[in-house]
């Protein structure tokens, strides 16, 4: 892993993260139980697969990002391979949300995926901190 599977992987996230918003509306404005979902905006299933909805797509970006300043700065951050295992790993976290709200699975993904990722953003702005000079 370099940063180009992050890119890639980014990509695919935020497009299956977005087509689950459309399910999302779905729900509220056409589904039979539409009322109830609405009701429930803040509370249960319907605030957890929110959360799924919007950190699986903050996540995805992260990673695009990621993977596009692990690629362009290779020369200058070590650990790029870590780095961007740890970005990858934490598009667990959405996954995890979503496992809880339908599969009733418990939030061990959940907190693995914001580790990681929290991990991984720490330790990218630490590398940039750690830049002599962006010049060459």
């Amino acid at each position: 892993m370099n940063g180009k599977n992050n890119i890639a992987i980014g990509f695919i996230t935020m497009g299956l993260f977005m087509a689950y918003g459309f399910l999302l509306i779905y729900l509220r404005d056409f589904a039979p139980n539409a009322k109830e979902w609405a009701e429930s905006y803040s509370i249960g299933k319907h605030f957890e697969a929110r959360l799924a909805h919007v950190h699986g797509n903050l996540f995805a970006l992260l990673n695009i990002l990621m993977g596009y300043l692990l690629i362009h700065f290779k020369d200058k951050i070590q650990n790029t391979k870590t780095i961007s295992w740890l970005a990858l790993i934490g598009l667990l976290m959405p996954i995890g949300i979503l496992a809880e709200v339908y599969l009733g699975l418990p939030p061990h993904l959940v907190l693995l995926g914001a580790v990681a990722m929290t991990v991984s953003v720490v330790w990218m702005g630490i590398s940039f901190l750690n830049f002599k000079s962006l010049k060459k």
